[in-house]
């Protein structure tokens, strides 16, 4: 749904025209993966998929708010009555937000919300955050906040951490909020620290697939709390703040002195993807500084085989996915996202684009797997307003 038909929509729905039109882009990570919720680096990048929101402001303490995806009327929600873990409707990401910014004093007195997205949903391509980011920003605008790009994001994290109850790390909502066009961003997530990386994969003949499994995962489970629990657990055994303070070349050591607390070798594992993840993520920068992305395709392998192995967070689907494109050619891949289902990405050749896809397809077909979702990756421009 494009701007004027959000707009449209949302005249017709309350009765008037919004005061303005927002947008905010899913991503997809190219590199680091769970360690943002550890301190450590990671590269995400913004996809032309995005969350697209008319917004007008009220003064009289309520939330209304529609989405064009979800079946379903206006939902009315009092300001007042906003409470972590009392929602567990899709209406959380947005509310979590004005909750949220609300929470750390900001005079949000009301809103009338007309949300449609075309980021897909479930798929490891940050949905939420897309809908939390591009609400942020409106309300931020509108109500004349003056908030940073990295405190939005912050305060999104917030809204999904504590309201919506999601343990997830700072990438997703910064990487809506803050990516540039045609960049990469190397982001430190411990102290926001920012670099745009120029990522211009077709220049070099080359591209990035998004293979969209169709299996869907949702960060509020279980799995992704045991496996952030485990990292915080390995840290603590090792005396540091966050596995990032852990050094790539004291891995070892560090495993040795696990080993008497850690008998079946579960902590070590999810320490050791951690602290060689970040490594992997200083590589990537490097070469694609050097002018080598081509290099990066055995990166992402090894990517893919630590969070196979180690972090164990991937799927019969995903590794198909990865062990397929790469039989088939491909230069490299890995699954994309938290895990447990979702996407991978794929890098190419421009030559190899349909091949690769068609074997993908053909694999998942053989296996008796639903359909997946392909489609090229190519960085885009963050949140920003459109009108």
């Amino acid at each position: 749904m494009g701007e004027q038909q959000v707009r449209a929509a949302f005249t017709e729905l309350y009765g008037a025209e919004p005061e303005g039109v927002w947008s905010a882009p899913g991503r997809v990570n190219l590199i680091g993966e769970h360690t943002d919720y550890n301190d450590g680096f990671v590269m995400p990048f913004a996809l032309p998929h995005t969350a697209v929101a008319a917004v007008a402001r009220r003064d009289d303490g309520v939330l209304r708010l529609h989405s064009a995806d979800v079946e379903g009327g206006v939902a009315e929600l009092a300001l007042d009555a906003l409470a972590p873990g009392g929602d567990h409707d899709w209406t959380a990401y947005p509310a979590g937000v004005v909750w949220a910014l609300r929470e750390a004093g900001h005079p949000v007195t009301g809103a009338d919300v007309h949300l449609a997205s075309t980021v897909p949903a479930g798929a490891g391509l940050s949905s939420s955050a897309a809908l939390e980011v591009v609400v942020a920003l409106a309300l931020n605008d509108l109500y004349e906040l003056g908030l940073p790009r990295w405190q939005l994001a912050r305060l999104c994290q917030r809204a999904e951490n504590v309201y919506v109850g999601a343990p997830t790390g700072i990438m997703d909502q910064t990487a809506s909020a803050c990516c540039e066009a045609g960049h990469a961003l190397f982001l430190d997530t411990r102290d926001l620290t920012q670099k745009q990386i120029p990522f211009d994969l077709a220049a070099e003949g080359l591209r990035l697939l998004v293979v969209d499994t169709q299996v869907k995962h949702a960060h509020s489970g279980g799995e992704y709390g045991k496996r952030r629990a485990g990292c915080e657990k390995g840290a603590a055994l090792l005396g540091v703040d966050a596995l990032r303070d852990v050094p790539y070349a004291d891995l070892g050591a560090a495993l040795e002195r696990l080993a008497p607390d850690d008998p079946d070798g579960e902590v070590r594992r999810l320490v050791r993807h951690v602290v060689t993840e970040d490594e992997r993520v200083e590589r990537v920068v490097a070469l694609l500084e050097a002018g080598d992305a081509r290099a990066i395709g055995p990166v992402l392998d090894e990517g893919h085989a630590s969070l196979r192995d180690d972090f164990r967070v991937s799927c019969p689907e995903l590794d198909l996915v990865v062990d397929t494109a790469r039989t088939a050619g491909a230069l490299g891949a890995r699954m994309t996202g938290g895990g447990f289902g979702g996407s991978a990405i794929v890098l190419v050749e421009t030559a190899d684009v349909a091949p690769v896809t068609q074997a993908v397809e053909k694999a998942f077909a053989a296996a008796d797997f639903t359909a997946p979702r392909v489609f090229e990756a190519v960085p885009a421009a963050g949140a920003h307003r459109l009108t």
